[in-house]
């Protein structure tokens, strides 16, 4: 399974990006789960949301919760991750990425599929 990020670029603080994720098949399994990873200069790689295909469950890291929404379109196979009141420090490349089991991605941050990196950059 090919994911293919895109939507990433340069916001002033404050403002807004959506990067977007296509999944390339669907599926009704409850447990899959599609998320978001980042990773910023010189930092480890960071798990900040999840939800499952179905739409059943949702998982947001402290650092983003209240201002990243993740959301899907089973229509067009695609994720969304709605990104608000940036901050410099959400700078980071960011990585869409998918698992078979919910608690792969959000118990042991890791995952099953990886798409290509979208750089985001938060000016101040």
């Amino acid at each position: 399974v090919q994911l293919q990020a895109s939507g990433g670029g340069l916001v002033q603080a404050g403002g807004s990006l959506r990067l977007s994720c296509l999944h390339p098949k669907s599926t009704t399994s409850g447990g899959y789960a599609v998320g978001w990873f980042r990773q910023a200069p010189g930092k480890e790689r960071e798990f900040i949301t999840a939800g499952t295909w179905t739409g059943s469950s949702t998982y947001y890291a402290d650092s983003v919760k209240g201002r990243f929404t993740i959301s899907r379109d089973s229509a067009k196979n695609t994720v969304y991750l709605q990104m608000n009141s940036l901050i410099p420090e959400d700078t980071a490349v960011y990585y869409c990425a998918a698992a078979f089991a919910w608690e792969t991605m959000v118990s042991h941050h890791k995952a099953d599929y990886w798409g290509q990196e979208t750089l985001v950059t938060v000016s101040s």
